[in-house]
């Protein structure tokens, strides 16, 4: 029988947070279904969502401040450090395969949905009696029925918008790092420098997807309801968008509690994991840039028979 210490283990208090998490998840939900049938309707929004979205608010501060007073007063050791880095390299994780079944949805459209309605493999006579005039070029500007659904009226390359967040991006990558050195190295001034820069970038970043899909709307007729080439680009572009904002939320927190005087060269876990977070952000950003914005215009998958 083994006698190794591993170290004691910290248990907090019985908590009220995971209730009110249960109740502010529901009650946004709910929600946020019932505003979009309501829209559907000519209706407004649901009185239910902003309350669902104040509750998350109240339960992130809560919830997150009793951890940093937790943290604040040496109740985590070793142990408890290890468990939530394994905590964060899971969440990570599936946050990976999150994004993975929107990317596999935009391959599968593009790699064989696509060639199937425009005659591909043994699709020949299905294509001439549905859909005799399609033709499947992608970025797909007319869809098989382009009365019901109208395509955008021309698609966005690479250069410009796009171009210009990535590389505000990949640089908030380089300042989060510049800002994590400083931080083992118990420098505070370049710390915080380093850290609001980062903050900064991601506020850019986000004003600059505005402008980008307020351009889509109004000047390239790109929209949810275009089919799938906008679907897929909103779809994607969206979700990453509010990871974006989580991450840029997350890292105002990290840089009040670096001006307060939170971290030390060895303890500053909550720093290292927003700052996965937001590397990992960027290399979705950087996978978007190339499936998204670079193959809709400059690259032609080979279709796939079966």
């Amino acid at each position: 029988m083994s006698t190794t210490n591993h170290g004691d283990y910290f248990i907090p208090e019985p908590s009220k947070w995971p209730i009110v998490g249960t109740v502010a998840l529901t009650t946004t939900v709910i929600g946020a279904v019932n505003t979009i049938h309501s829209m559907q309707a000519g209706g407004s929004m649901s009185l239910l969502l902003p309350i669902g979205l104040l509750l998350i608010a109240y339960l992130f501060f809560g919830w997150f401040g009793a951890v940093i007073e937790e943290s604040m007063a040496g109740n985590y050791n070793e142990q408890v450090d290890r468990s939530f880095r394994i905590g964060m390299l899971w969440f990570i994780f599936s946050e990976v395969m999150f994004f993975a079944a929107f990317f596999g949805a935009l391959f599968y459209a593009r790699v064989f949905a696509l060639d199937w309605l425009a005659g591909g493999s043994n699709n020949a006579m299905t294509h001439e009696l549905l859909w005799p005039g399609f033709e499947g070029v992608w970025p797909l500007i007319t869809n098989p029925d382009n009365a019901a659904f109208t395509g955008p009226q021309q698609s966005m390359g690479p250069s410009g918008l796009p171009a210009i967040n990535t590389a505000i991006l990949l640089l908030s990558s380089v300042t989060v790092t510049i800002a994590h050195h400083a931080l083992r190295q118990d420098h505070r001034k370049p710390l915080i420098l380093w850290l609001a820069a980062t903050v900064a970038l991601g506020v850019i970043f986000l004003f600059f997807q505005v402008e980008e899909y307020v351009h889509a709307y109004k000047e390239m007729g790109r929209t949810l309801d275009s089919g799938i080439y906008g679907s897929t680009f909103f779809m994607l572009t969206g979700f990453h968008g509010f990871h974006v904002t989580m991450g840029t939320t997350m890292l105002l927190v990290m840089l009040i509690r670096a001006i307060k005087g939170h971290f030390t060269s060895d303890n500053h876990f909550a720093f290292e994991a927003v700052a996965w977070y937001w590397h990992f952000v960027d290399v979705v950003w950087l996978g978007l840039f190339i499936f998204v914005s670079v193959s809709y215009t400059h690259l032609t998958l080979p279709t796939i028979q079966l």
